[in-house]
Protein backbone atom coordinates (compact mmCIF):
# COMPACT_ATOMS: atom_id res chain seq x y z
CA UNK A 1 0.00 0.00 0.00
CA UNK A 2 1.23 3.44 -0.84
CA UNK A 3 1.97 5.73 2.09
CA UNK A 4 -1.08 7.91 1.54
CA UNK A 5 -1.28 11.06 3.60
CA UNK A 6 -4.82 11.26 4.95
CA UNK A 7 -6.07 14.25 6.89
CA UNK A 8 -9.60 15.17 7.90
CA UNK A 9 -10.63 18.77 7.52
CA UNK A 10 -13.05 20.66 9.73
CA UNK A 11 -16.41 19.14 10.54
CA UNK A 12 -19.09 21.74 10.07
CA UNK A 13 -22.21 20.17 11.55
CA UNK A 14 -23.89 16.96 12.67
CA UNK A 15 -27.11 15.12 12.12
CA UNK A 16 -28.64 12.19 14.00
CA UNK A 17 -30.59 9.44 12.29
CA UNK A 18 -33.35 7.22 13.58
CA UNK A 19 -32.45 4.46 16.03
CA UNK A 20 -33.55 0.96 15.00
CA UNK A 21 -33.75 -2.32 16.83
CA UNK A 22 -30.67 -4.56 17.02
CA UNK A 23 -30.24 -7.18 14.31
CA UNK A 24 -28.32 -10.39 13.91
CA UNK A 25 -25.91 -9.58 11.09
CA UNK A 26 -22.74 -9.74 13.21
CA UNK A 27 -22.96 -13.43 13.99
CA UNK A 28 -23.81 -14.35 10.42
CA UNK A 29 -20.93 -12.36 8.94
CA UNK A 30 -18.44 -13.79 11.43
CA UNK A 31 -19.08 -17.22 9.96
CA UNK A 32 -17.64 -16.23 6.58
CA UNK A 33 -14.20 -17.63 5.85
CA UNK A 34 -11.47 -16.50 3.51
CA UNK A 35 -10.28 -13.41 5.39
CA UNK A 36 -7.50 -11.56 3.59
CA UNK A 37 -4.00 -11.82 5.04
CA UNK A 38 -2.20 -8.52 5.76
CA UNK A 39 0.02 -8.92 2.70
CA UNK A 40 -3.07 -9.38 0.51
CA UNK A 41 -4.65 -6.29 2.03
CA UNK A 42 -1.57 -4.27 1.15
CA UNK A 43 -1.64 -5.51 -2.43
CA UNK A 44 -5.24 -4.31 -2.63
CA UNK A 45 -4.32 -1.02 -0.90
CA UNK A 46 -6.49 -1.82 2.11
CA UNK A 47 -5.73 -0.99 5.70
CA UNK A 48 -5.40 -3.79 8.27
CA UNK A 49 -4.50 -4.19 11.93
CA UNK A 50 -0.75 -4.82 11.60
CA UNK A 51 2.00 -2.30 12.35
CA UNK A 52 3.14 -1.92 8.73
CA UNK A 53 0.15 0.32 7.88
CA UNK A 54 -0.50 1.77 11.34
CA UNK A 55 -0.29 5.38 10.16
CA UNK A 56 -2.89 4.88 7.45
CA UNK A 57 -5.15 2.79 9.70
CA UNK A 58 -5.06 5.41 12.44
CA UNK A 59 -6.00 8.10 9.92
CA UNK A 60 -9.11 6.21 8.87
CA UNK A 61 -9.95 5.40 12.48
CA UNK A 62 -9.83 9.14 13.15
CA UNK A 63 -12.39 9.78 10.41
CA UNK A 64 -14.52 6.94 11.80
CA UNK A 65 -14.43 8.51 15.26
CA UNK A 66 -15.48 11.89 13.89
CA UNK A 67 -18.47 10.42 12.06
CA UNK A 68 -19.57 8.44 15.10
CA UNK A 69 -19.37 11.54 17.27
CA UNK A 70 -21.57 13.40 14.81
CA UNK A 71 -24.17 10.64 14.59
CA UNK A 72 -24.53 9.74 18.24
CA UNK A 73 -26.08 6.32 18.81
CA UNK A 74 -27.58 5.87 15.34
CA UNK A 75 -26.13 4.12 12.33
CA UNK A 76 -25.95 6.16 9.14
CA UNK A 77 -25.29 6.43 5.42
CA UNK A 78 -22.08 8.19 4.36
CA UNK A 79 -21.42 9.41 0.83
CA UNK A 80 -17.73 9.58 -0.11
CA UNK A 81 -16.95 11.62 -3.22
CA UNK A 82 -13.84 13.16 -4.72
CA UNK A 83 -13.52 16.74 -5.89
CA UNK A 84 -12.17 15.56 -9.25
CA UNK A 85 -11.22 12.29 -10.98
CA UNK A 86 -8.12 10.46 -9.72
CA UNK A 87 -8.21 12.22 -6.35
CA UNK A 88 -8.72 8.93 -4.50
CA UNK A 89 -12.41 8.94 -3.61
CA UNK A 90 -12.83 5.19 -4.10
CA UNK A 91 -9.65 4.47 -2.13
CA UNK A 92 -10.97 6.49 0.81
CA UNK A 93 -14.46 4.96 0.58
CA UNK A 94 -13.31 1.34 0.80
CA UNK A 95 -10.79 2.01 3.55
CA UNK A 96 -13.26 4.01 5.60
CA UNK A 97 -15.72 1.12 5.28
CA UNK A 98 -12.90 -1.21 6.33
CA UNK A 99 -12.15 0.93 9.38
CA UNK A 100 -15.75 0.59 10.54
CA UNK A 101 -15.56 -3.17 10.04
CA UNK A 102 -12.55 -3.29 12.40
CA UNK A 103 -15.07 -2.79 15.22
CA UNK A 104 -16.48 -6.21 16.06
CA UNK A 105 -19.77 -4.62 17.11
CA UNK A 106 -20.35 -3.10 13.66
CA UNK A 107 -20.76 -4.22 10.06
CA UNK A 108 -20.07 -2.20 6.91
CA UNK A 109 -21.72 -2.23 3.54
CA UNK A 110 -19.94 -0.47 0.67
CA UNK A 111 -22.07 0.38 -2.36
CA UNK A 112 -20.36 1.34 -5.61
CA UNK A 113 -22.44 4.20 -7.00
CA UNK A 114 -20.04 5.21 -9.75
CA UNK A 115 -22.12 3.71 -12.51
CA UNK A 116 -19.99 5.03 -15.37
CA UNK A 117 -16.60 3.95 -14.06
CA UNK A 118 -17.11 1.32 -11.36
CA UNK A 119 -13.98 -0.14 -9.77
CA UNK A 120 -14.71 -1.37 -6.24
CA UNK A 121 -15.30 -4.95 -7.37
CA UNK A 122 -11.94 -4.87 -9.15
CA UNK A 123 -10.19 -3.45 -6.09
CA UNK A 124 -11.52 -6.25 -3.89
CA UNK A 125 -11.13 -8.95 -6.53
CA UNK A 126 -14.86 -9.67 -6.54
CA UNK A 127 -16.52 -11.19 -9.57
CA UNK A 128 -20.13 -9.90 -9.55
CA UNK A 129 -21.63 -12.98 -11.15
CA UNK A 130 -25.16 -12.28 -9.93
CA UNK A 131 -25.14 -8.59 -10.81
CA UNK A 132 -24.99 -5.39 -8.85
CA UNK A 133 -26.92 -2.32 -7.76
CA UNK A 134 -28.40 -1.32 -11.11
CA UNK A 135 -29.37 -4.89 -11.91
CA UNK A 136 -31.32 -5.05 -8.66
CA UNK A 137 -32.97 -1.66 -9.20
CA UNK A 138 -34.15 -2.85 -12.61
CA UNK A 139 -35.19 -6.32 -11.37
CA UNK A 140 -35.88 -6.20 -7.60
CA UNK A 141 -37.43 -9.65 -7.66
CA UNK A 142 -33.91 -11.12 -7.66
CA UNK A 143 -33.49 -10.07 -4.02
CA UNK A 144 -30.96 -7.75 -2.42
CA UNK A 145 -28.96 -10.61 -0.88
CA UNK A 146 -27.99 -11.80 -4.37
CA UNK A 147 -25.88 -8.68 -5.01
CA UNK A 148 -24.10 -8.48 -1.62
CA UNK A 149 -20.63 -10.01 -1.88
CA UNK A 150 -18.00 -10.91 0.75
CA UNK A 151 -14.84 -8.85 0.38
CA UNK A 152 -12.30 -10.83 2.38
CA UNK A 153 -12.53 -8.21 5.13
CA UNK A 154 -14.54 -9.58 8.08
CA UNK A 155 -17.88 -7.80 8.54
CA UNK A 156 -17.56 -5.86 5.27
CA UNK A 157 -19.80 -6.58 2.30
CA UNK A 158 -19.81 -5.00 -1.17
CA UNK A 159 -22.64 -4.16 -3.52
CA UNK A 160 -20.96 -3.51 -6.89
CA UNK A 161 -22.54 -1.11 -9.33
CA UNK A 162 -23.44 -3.72 -11.94
CA UNK A 163 -23.11 -3.13 -15.63
CA UNK A 164 -21.83 0.38 -16.48
CA UNK A 165 -24.58 2.89 -17.26
CA UNK A 166 -24.38 6.31 -18.86
CA UNK A 167 -27.67 7.68 -17.55
CA UNK A 168 -27.05 7.10 -13.87
CA UNK A 169 -28.99 10.04 -12.43
CA UNK A 170 -32.34 8.42 -13.12
CA UNK A 171 -31.43 5.49 -10.87
CA UNK A 172 -30.24 7.62 -7.95
CA UNK A 173 -33.27 9.92 -8.04
CA UNK A 174 -35.72 7.03 -8.07
CA UNK A 175 -37.98 6.13 -5.18
CA UNK A 176 -36.65 2.58 -5.36
CA UNK A 177 -33.06 3.69 -4.64
CA UNK A 178 -34.14 5.56 -1.52
CA UNK A 179 -36.24 2.61 -0.40
CA UNK A 180 -33.29 0.24 -0.86
CA UNK A 181 -30.99 2.37 1.29
CA UNK A 182 -33.61 2.79 4.00
CA UNK A 183 -34.17 -0.95 4.08
CA UNK A 184 -30.45 -1.78 4.17
CA UNK A 185 -29.83 0.60 7.05
CA UNK A 186 -32.90 -0.08 9.14
CA UNK A 187 -32.80 -3.85 8.99
CA UNK A 188 -29.69 -3.99 11.21
CA UNK A 189 -28.79 -1.30 13.72
CA UNK A 190 -25.12 -2.36 13.58
CA UNK A 191 -24.84 -1.76 9.82
CA UNK A 192 -23.11 1.33 8.43
CA UNK A 193 -23.52 2.15 4.74
CA UNK A 194 -20.91 3.83 2.53
CA UNK A 195 -21.71 5.13 -0.94
CA UNK A 196 -18.76 5.48 -3.30
CA UNK A 197 -19.96 8.23 -5.59
CA UNK A 198 -18.51 9.71 -8.77
CA UNK A 199 -16.39 12.90 -8.55
CA UNK A 200 -18.19 16.18 -8.07
CA UNK A 201 -16.52 17.72 -11.10
CA UNK A 202 -18.24 16.76 -14.33
CA UNK A 203 -21.28 14.97 -12.93
CA UNK A 204 -24.48 15.87 -11.06
CA UNK A 205 -24.63 12.43 -9.45
CA UNK A 206 -22.67 13.37 -6.33
CA UNK A 207 -25.19 16.08 -5.46
CA UNK A 208 -28.11 13.74 -6.17
CA UNK A 209 -26.61 11.01 -3.99
CA UNK A 210 -26.04 13.46 -1.16
CA UNK A 211 -29.83 13.71 -0.78
CA UNK A 212 -29.81 10.00 0.15
CA UNK A 213 -26.98 10.24 2.68
CA UNK A 214 -26.76 11.42 6.27
CA UNK A 215 -23.17 12.61 5.88
CA UNK A 216 -20.84 13.57 3.04
CA UNK A 217 -17.06 13.10 3.12
CA UNK A 218 -15.32 15.07 0.39
CA UNK A 219 -11.94 13.83 -0.86
CA UNK A 220 -9.43 16.31 -2.25
CA UNK A 221 -6.29 15.25 -4.07
CA UNK A 222 -3.31 16.63 -2.17
CA UNK A 223 -1.48 18.94 -4.60
CA UNK A 224 -4.06 18.16 -7.28
CA UNK A 225 -7.22 20.02 -6.30
CA UNK A 226 -6.95 23.76 -5.77
CA UNK A 227 -8.56 25.61 -2.84
CA UNK A 228 -10.94 27.17 -5.35
CA UNK A 229 -12.03 23.80 -6.75
CA UNK A 230 -12.51 22.42 -3.23
CA UNK A 231 -14.67 25.40 -2.29
CA UNK A 232 -16.74 24.94 -5.42
CA UNK A 233 -17.23 21.25 -4.62
CA UNK A 234 -18.23 22.01 -1.02
CA UNK A 235 -20.91 24.39 -2.28
CA UNK A 236 -22.77 21.43 -3.83
CA UNK A 237 -23.71 19.97 -0.45
CA UNK A 238 -25.94 20.80 2.46
CA UNK A 239 -23.63 22.19 5.18
CA UNK A 240 -25.55 20.16 7.76
CA UNK A 241 -24.39 16.97 6.02
CA UNK A 242 -20.81 17.82 5.19
CA UNK A 243 -18.64 15.87 7.63
CA UNK A 244 -15.34 17.24 6.38
CA UNK A 245 -12.67 17.20 3.70
CA UNK A 246 -10.08 14.42 3.45
CA UNK A 247 -6.79 15.31 1.79
CA UNK A 248 -5.44 12.26 0.01
CA UNK A 249 -1.94 12.06 -1.39
CA UNK A 250 -2.39 9.39 -4.06
CA UNK A 251 -5.32 8.20 -6.24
Amino acid sequence: MAADNIELGDVVASRQGEHVAPGHSIARMREEGGALAPIDCERKRLIHREESVRQQSDSFRSIRTRLLEMAGDSNFVTLVVAVSPRSGGSFVARNLATAFAFDESKTSLLIDCNLRYPNQHKAFGVEPQTGGLVDFLEHPSRGIASIMYPTGVPRLRLIPSGRPRENSSEYFSSFRMRAVLDSLRCRYSDRYLFLDGPPVKGSPDARILSDLADFVVLVAGYGRDTPSSISQAVANFDPAKLAGVVFNQSP
